[in-house]
């Protein structure tokens, strides 16, 4: 049986919105998640923007402390690291951000930017220089880059930068937010080949979030579906582009465009009314009761767990 690298339980991120003087509401960005990722994988999490995608991703790697909830890495609770082990764990675990614009410095030059995580953690990477040379033409960049400035690239190119980065810490984990979103379709595909390559070739295991289907599936061995906070199916990627059970999931696949104007015109969509609930104030039950064509009166006052359903897990009471 494949070994479990990273497990979430019951993981919660609540931001205080201040309401009155006295008195105070929370942002549910992340509520009461639960999934593994298993040693080799990469996992992906898709969902409308706002949903909460990115604050699990940087939860996960506690860029933002959670507010409740566990989080094991190889068997142990990382809210529990001290403060030496919690600096183990930076080494081990990365991540590259959605935009490549904003995630350099832009006083460093790349040699400086890519030495950075390795002179503060005391790496052993022999000539600086050639270890940075080496990084560089693993994410397709030339020597001659190396003593250049943020500015001088283009988009595509900060993000091979980024990965450069993240890849010199020689980490496991790696948590991949949106990082092709803010780049052109061309430079998109061979970022996305790049990365791939890369995972098979250094043995990474991911978190994929994206809201571009067709990239997760590229990407991603198994697919986690998120709504406003939660996690409401999990399923490997091919059998969900196949048969979706929960409703939202259903609505979301639906919304993929075919080209090709038969299927289209042929195909049945799934068109949701309404809006996504405010994550401040969240329905009583079901959180997608509300939209959901399916609704029950179990759905009114009690939210559905993740259930065991056809080999994925599905939080629906359709399937109880």
């Amino acid at each position: 049986m494949e070994k479990v690298l990273l497990e979430v339980k019951n993981l919660k991120k609540y931001f205080p919105v201040r309401r009155f003087l006295l008195s105070k509401d929370y942002v549910k960005a992340v509520d009461n998640v639960s999934f593994e990722i298993y040693r080799g994988e990469v996992f992906g999490v898709v969902g409308e923007s706002g949903c909460g995608k990115t604050t699990l991703g940087r939860t996960i790697l506690l860029l933002t402390k959670p507010t409740a909830g566990e989080i094991y890495y190889d068997g142990e609770n990382i809210l529990k690291y001290d403060r030496e082990k919690l600096r183990e764990f930076r080494l081990k675990a990365q991540m590259i951000f959605q935009d490549p614009y904003s995630s350099l410095n832009p006083r460093y030059t790349i040699f400086d930017i890519i030495i950075e995580g390795a002179r503060y953690h005391g790496l052993d990477i022999g000539d600086p220089e050639e270890f940075v040379i080496s990084l560089l033409k693993k994410v397709g960049l030339k020597e001659e880059h190396l003593y250049r400035y943020p500015h001088e690239f283009s988009g595509g190119q900060k993000q091979r930068i980024a990965i450069a980065r993240a890849l010199s810490m020689n980490p496991e984990f790696i948590v991949f937010d949106e990082p092709t979103s803010a780049l052109d379709v061309s430079v998109q595909a061979s970022i996305l080949n790049m990365l791939k390559d890369l995972q098979k070739e250094l043995g990474l295991t991911g978190l994929f979030i994206s809201h571009d289907l067709a990239v997760v599936k590229y990407m991603s061995q198994r697919i986690g579906v998120m709504y406003v906070g939660r996690i409401v199916e999990i399923g490997g990627s091919s059998d969900l582009f196949k048969v979706q059970l929960h409703p939202y999931t259903k609505a979301l696949f639906s919304a993929i465009p075919i080209p090709d104007p038969k299927i289209t015109r042929s195909k049945k969509k799934l068109i949701l009314k309404g809006e996504p609930p405010s994550p401040i104030h969240l329905p009583k039950g079901c959180r997608f009761y509300p939209r959901c064509p399916y609704a029950m009166p179990i759905c009114r006052y009690k939210d559905p767990p993740l259930l065991d359903v056809e080999g994925r897990k599905v939080a629906c009471w359709l399937y109880r």
